[in-house]
């Protein structure tokens, strides 16, 4: 029989699992009524925050496979907003830059996007979603190591 604290444990993993699935499902509808899929938007956010980026890194940065990255980056591509650049200093990497057309889009839905998710989290204080990223990343770290 599971003591209060595995009982807790227990209740958290579920409780953390319903409220990520609930607040995702929702980006995700947001998302794609901007005509992107969650991996297509999450692409063109790190590009455009973070430039031109190695593909074999965009993988973890949004914890998706190598396969995933792949056929995102050809729709992204297909979809002109961003483009494949070879290194010039080693011909086996390859970049992923967004373009001006993908700089514009995302300029214009990135705002509402970041309302959406906002309004999404508005039953928390600022405080209290403070206090939710340190634990959250507490979490996160001590799941690692075990």
């Amino acid at each position: 029989m599971p003591d209060q604290e595995h009982t807790a444990s227990l209740k958290l993993f579920v409780v953390l699992s319903k409220a990520y699935k609930t607040i995702m499902d929702q980006a995700i509808k947001d998302m794609k009524r901007h005509g992107l899929s969650p991996s297509e938007f999450t692409i063109l956010e790190v590009l455009y925050n973070k430039g031109r980026i190695p593909l074999q890194q965009i993988g973890d940065k949004i914890l998706i496979t190598s396969g995933s990255v792949t056929y995102n980056i050809d729709k992204l591509v297909q979809k002109g907003l961003i483009r494949r650049v070879p290194c010039e200093e080693d011909r086996r990497v390859i970049h992923a830059e967004i373009t001006t057309d993908g700089t514009e889009m995302f300029e214009q839905i990135f705002p509402d996007h970041s309302e959406f998710v906002h309004s999404r989290l508005s039953s928390l204080s600022y405080e209290e979603k403070l206090q939710a990223i340190e634990l959250l990343k507490r979490l996160g770290k001590g799941a690692e190591v075990s």
